[in-house]
């Protein structure tokens, strides 16, 4: 009972979590949009995969042994914590030496500038991934929501002053550089835990054992989620990979909210059950319907009224990313799976697979890329929508031989749920074209009328056919 407690408490300070700091970066995102150009986002978004990769190598998948050791103890975090902090300065290092050749790969002279000074974020960050992972294992998720939203909003405050005042591309670098310095304050203000001047080799050997593994996994994941970007950024203009960029973290406000907050609660939770499958499948079961019951309407919907979505918040000028965000809401329907599949290898241990399966889709994937790169933007984005589905297949197939949960069967629990949101989705469709082009009605109203008309809709003929989801979702609610 006390895990069902802690479970239902950090799922829901876990969304409210994400959710509220999403909001908030989306509110400050799209009011610099609208005085910025999308070149200038294009600038940061090719930056994207060397500060993830490095805060990867800067971790090296310690803090995730952390979460996974039962035992603990100050040894272990003190460890960490100067083994990341010491490795996160080695790795500005290697950005700050390799700024030029990243500008002149992208042949943006600015980006040798802008590079050395972001690259300080992975700096800042090491600062606080200890106290950041306690909090995480004692899924204290309402502690991090307190800590993180005034960092984003002071951060996000900070780049709307100097986007005003025209500082273009430097305006997105110090709003993230602030937000990570507000963060770094506030996790060594309120937490109590501090470190002790030693690193134990034990410790340390312990945790890299595991750890390497996923950090190998993580590095080849964030080069292959950000290929995109550097395709684009590479052999098209920066505008256009402006235009990518904001239709994907559009489209990631949904995806990404659920991905991480059930990553976020589910890996703790598993871990203490870990030893007991029918447990394990039973709770995974629950939680895969739930991911997918919000999931997939919230995405549909939002590629209806993509059009009117674009016009209303972010002006005429990044209508051409419509068609980029539409495709990107489809391909990431299953995506929260993705890393909810992979959290069964660790907690039972399975790193080595989780590496293998990395390796595997990733090169399933750049072949693909290869394949469709002559079809220009377009190829890449149908290539990608089939892929997601494809690599929730390859991580479902081997995470549930583990749990004696195979692909068919997570499959047949889900196509219900699937059918229900694009049913209603070809419905909301229809309306929306008759509310554009005979109604003739205003952006916003189109979007309130078929946002209302969705939701009703949806839950209406979830109740009406029982749907698994809805059922134990009310009885959730009423228990709580």
């Amino acid at each position: 009972m006390e895990l069902k407690r802690k479970t239902i408490s950090g799922v829901f300070w876990s969304l409210g979590q994400q959710f509220s700091i999403k909001i908030v970066g989306f509110v400050i995102t799209i009011l610099l949009a609208r005085i910025l150009a999308p070149a200038e986002f294009g600038l940061i978004a090719m930056l994207s995969v060397f500060i993830s990769v490095g805060h990867v190598l800067m971790d090296s998948g310690l803090t995730s042994s952390l979460i996974r050791s039962r035992e603990a103890d100050q040894k272990d975090y003190s460890t960490v914590f100067f083994v990341n902090l010491c490795g996160s300065i080695l790795i500005y290092f290697l950005l700050f030496l390799l700024a030029p050749l990243v500008a002149q790969f992208y042949r943006q002279e600015v980006l040798r500038a802008v590079l050395r000074v972001y690259g300080l974020i992975i700096i800042l960050n090491a600062f606080f991934a200890v106290q950041n992972t306690i909090l995480t294992k004692e899924m204290n998720f309402r502690k991090q929501t307190n800590i993180q939203i005034p960092s984003a909003i002071a951060g996000g405050l900070l780049g709307l002053i100097l986007a005003k005042m025209g500082y273009g591309v430097w305006s997105l670098v110090w709003m993230n550089l602030f937000t990570a310095i507000c963060s770094t304050m506030m996790h060594w203000i309120t937490s109590p835990w501090r470190p002790s001047w030693r690193i134990d080799r034990e410790k340390l050997k312990y945790h890299f054992g595991f750890g390497y593994k996923v950090a190998l996994s993580s590095i080849i994941d964030s080069i292959h989620q950000n290929i995109y970007v550097l395709i684009i950024g590479k052999f098209y203009s920066v505008t256009a990979l402006g235009y990518y960029s904001r239709a994907e973290a559009i489209s990631q406000l949904p995806i990404s909210n659920i991905s991480y907050a059930i990553n976020k609660v589910t890996y703790p939770m598993f871990s203490e059950i870990a030893e007991h499958n029918g447990q394990l499948k039973t709770v995974y079961r629950k939680i895969m319907q739930q991911v997918i019951f919000w999931n997939a309407p919230a995405l549909i919907f939002l590629s209806i009224i993509a059009e009117p979505l674009f016009r209303f918040l972010l002006t005429e000028k990044w209508l051409p990313a419509v068609p980029y965000f539409q495709i990107l809401c489809i391909a990431g329907i299953m995506y929260p799976l993705h890393a909810y599949n992979l959290n069964i290898l660790k907690v039972k241990g399975r790193s080595d697979l989780l590496l293998k399966l990395e390796i595997i889709k990733k090169t399933i994937s750049l072949i693909g890329i290869l394949s469709v790169i002559r079809f220009g933007i377009y190829g890449l984005l149908y290539f990608q929508l089939l892929f997601n589905f494809l690599g929730y297949y390859i991580n479902s197939h081997y995470s549930g031989k583990l749990i004696n949960y195979p692909t068919m069967e997570q499959v047949a629990d889900l196509l219900p749920i699937l059918g229900m949101a694009a049913i209603t989705g070809l419905c909301c469709y229809f309306l929306d074209a008759y509310l554009a082009g005979s109604l003739h009605l205003k952006d916003w109203s189109r979007m309130l009328v078929s946002g209302f008309f969705y939701a009703l809709t949806y839950l209406f003929m979830s109740n009406l056919f029982r749907l698994t989801a809805i059922t134990d979702f009310k009885q959730l609610i009423a228990k709580k």
